[in-house]
């Protein structure tokens, strides 16, 4: 039953990661300028914009570019003819516009960037938020509570660019504790790696530590109120032991959900954090082609971001099978 679940699962992956490439495609090809004319500049000849044309395959017919899109991707597509005859290696996502680079080679590049990015803010952002909640359920009422979700209210008022130009020049410029964030690798140098992260790490965990704080708190007090933990406490529990086995699964299991789409979305790039502290990053890369109107890289970029998100969905529901004793796969 789990099997068969799983593969109708994957089978709707397919089915709306392909709707997304028809949608960025016919988005990006068939709305946006001619790529030729951007490709060539202001004093191109008609000429040389055809001769463009027919190397991107441009000058071929809608349904021909779009299946030609998708066999690059799993097959590697040819650009070109004759002497200039370019192979594209599978997954082909094209070349930059703007550079002549693979796409693929610049996304394998700057996903790594993206991902430390949002391994250390969701890490963050869990422990800070999911405590600050708890503490706040458990002292409903008083002056922590009422701080706890005070600042938490304040802080996802915050935008995170605002934030970031404020770290840096309290953390960077006055101060001069922290260098300017850089993409150095861990294995380069441990102690500049993590400096260099850390405030994409705090002004990208920040609003999403206030939500979890918020949605926390709120799901820990009725949980406390349910029939169950009134038992367990009438047992002789003690209020830790209570909150530890009997509140926390059923209280969390929501953030479980909402943790994993979260986390997925930002795999396909932080946008405003990483060109505020100029890691080249997915999301920097994105926000500079849109600049640029370099399409396959706007397009590379849309569908990594789909696929994150689908895949992490269809995770979500399989975790929270196991998390839940109360949702059980059926069989239709």
């Amino acid at each position: 039953m789990m099997a068969r679940y799983v593969a109708g699962r994957l089978a709707g992956v397919v089915v709306i990661l392909f709707l997304v490439c028809l949608f960025t495609f016919v988005l990006f090809f068939t709305l946006q300028p001619d790529p030729a004319v951007m490709i060539c500049g202001k004093t191109c000849t008609p000429e040389r914009i055809d001769q463009i044309r027919g190397v991107l395959g441009l000058d071929r017919p809608f349904l021909t570019q779009f299946l030609g899109f998708i066999g690059g991707i799993f097959a590697g597509r040819d650009y070109g003819e004759g002497a200039n005859l370019v192979h594209c290696a599978a997954p082909c996502l094209g070349y930059s516009f703007q550079t002549n680079q693979s796409v693929m080679d610049m996304v394998v590049e700057r996903l790594p960037v993206s991902a430390t990015v949002a391994v250390g803010a969701a890490v963050l952002w869990l422990l800070v938020g999911i405590a600050a909640g708890l503490l706040s359920a458990v002292k409903e009422g008083t002056w922590l509570d009422r701080t706890a979700m005070g600042l938490a209210l304040g802080g996802s008022s915050i935008p995170n660019y605002v934030l970031a130009l404020a770290l840096q020049y309290v953390l960077v410029v006055q101060l001069q504790v922290l260098p300017f964030p850089q993409a150095v690798a861990f294995s380069d140098d441990p102690a500049v790696w993590f400096q260099s992260y850390l405030m994409p790490w705090i002004v990208l965990a920040t609003g999403y530590a206030c939500l979890y704080a918020r949605l926390t708190r709120a799901n820990v007090i009725d949980t406390l109120a349910e029939n169950f933990m009134r038992t367990a406490r009438s047992k002789g529990l003690s209020p830790a032991l209570t909150l530890r086995r009997h509140a926390l699964r059923p209280a969390l299991t929501p953030i479980a959900t909402i943790f994993g789409m979260d986390f997925a979305g930002l795999l396909g790039g932080a946008l405003i954090t990483e060109t505020v502290f100029g890691l080249n990053g997915v999301g920097k890369m994105a926000a500079d082609s849109i600049a640029k109107n370099d399409q396959p890289v706007i397009m590379a970029v849309t569908l990594l971001a789909a696929f994150f998100v689908v895949v992490g969905n269809v995770v979500v529901d399989l975790v929270y099978t196991r998390l839940d004793p109360r949702v059980r796969i059926t069989s239709p």
